[in-house]
């Protein structure tokens, strides 16, 4: 394991320094309100103790579709294989979000905003931009955002201090803002939506007092169990990490969709992992039969997507996974006169996407 620092560009520290100035401003009303909901929930803990277990037990998480492909023909894990490197959006041209890295795009705006300018000075390279993940604070299986893939890389705790986070999505416009030295915005926000939902990072049935006891509870470092998955999907503490991602240096364990099992796909995700020394992990997975797909919660077009998907790239007795989406996705780059009646290229990526949220949202654990 190399424990080498990283240096920081000009642009990636300017932008450290930007969110940590913006959180600092912030911490005195957060500090506040943390403390009035841990009061009103009647939990007898203290606010610098929620703090410390969120910057020493959270752990950052970045999701991703291994089978996806890039502009060079190469599946996303046949190039961190190669590379050993995880790369951004402005360097992949590929996302599993919105499409919108590059000058005078909206995640280029976006950035823009969040890091006071800091990758919009001239001579930025698009390589300097930050990755994105989510800080995985109830340590759910499928990571902390699975909205954006399948499977995830589970950086080493030393990730943390070259990273910020604003809660809840960085397109959204966020509010809430922090480092790891100065999170207290985050947990503010964080308890406050809490509260009001009664929902906190994908699970149901949360108030400010249970939430206060997990998040301290996991001052015992435990073991991996792949339990029941997270599905946060819209609810998630979202990562920016400055300073780049390589496989060796930065990540402890790549956790894997069971769907790969036995695929060429979960050959060289295998690869990866005793390439560089991570451990293999698994998560339970999501399959949903066909007939299950809700036309209500990512539209209408997607059950008749479902159908076509399933009849055309599932093997016999499978349900939908991630891996039939992904032969879907995949064919949809290698073979587009296949998808012309369905209209334009860009719609069928994005039912795509909506059918792997609702494999997320109602898929059971994959048998």
């Amino acid at each position: 394991m190399s424990t080498r620092p990283v240096a920081l560009t000009p642009a990636q520290s300017a932008a450290l320094r930007h969110v940590r100035e913006t959180a600092l401003r912030d911490r005195p009303v957060a500090l506040a309100a943390i403390a009035r909901r841990l009061a009103g929930s009647g939990a007898d803990h203290r606010p610098e103790e929620l703090v410390a277990a969120v910057t020493g037990y959270g752990r950052l998480t970045v999701n991703f579709h291994p089978d996806r492909l890039l502009a060079d023909g190469r599946t996303v894990a046949e190039a961190l294989a190669d590379e050993g490197v995880y790369r951004s959006q402005f360097v992949t041209g590929i996302s599993n979000g919105g499409l919108t890295a590059y000058p005078g795009g909206d995640r280029d705006r976006w950035e823009e905003r969040l890091f006071g300018g800091a990758y919009q000075r001239p001579g930025v390279r698009a390589r300097e931009r930050p990755t994105y993940g989510g800080l995985n604070l109830l340590d759910h299986p499928d990571g902390a955002c699975p909205r954006f893939g399948s499977c995830h890389l589970r950086l080493r705790p030393e990730v943390l201090a070259r990273s910020t986070f604003c809660f809840g999505d960085s397109h959204l416009g966020p509010k809430h803002l922090g480092t790891v030295d100065v999170c207290e915005p985050i947990l503010a926000a964080l308890l406050e939506a809490t509260a009001g939902t009664g929902i906190s990072l994908g699970v149901a049935g949360m108030d400010t007092g249970r939430l206060a006891a997990t998040l301290l509870a996991r001052r015992e470092q435990q073991a991996w169990r792949p339990g029941a998955a997270g599905r946060a999907l819209d609810d998630y503490v979202e990562a920016q990490i400055h300073g780049g991602i390589e496989l060796a240096r930065d990540v402890e364990a790549l956790v894997v969709d069971p769907s790969f099992r036995d695929t060429d796909t979960g050959a060289v995700l295998a690869g990866i992992a005793d390439r560089y020394g991570v451990a293999l992990l698994f998560h339970t997975g999501f399959a949903l039969p066909v007939q299950a797909v809700d036309p209500q919660f990512r539209g209408p077009d997607v059950p008749p997507l479902a159908a076509r998907v399933h009849a055309e790239f599932a093997r016999p007795g499978e349900l939908i996974d991630a891996a039939v989406i992904g032969r879907a996705a995949a064919s949809v780059v290698r073979e587009p006169e296949r998808w012309v009646d369905r209209g334009p290229t860009a719609d069928t990526v994005q039912h795509l996407k909506m059918l792997w949220h609702v494999l997320v949202r109602f898929g059971a654990a994959r048998p």
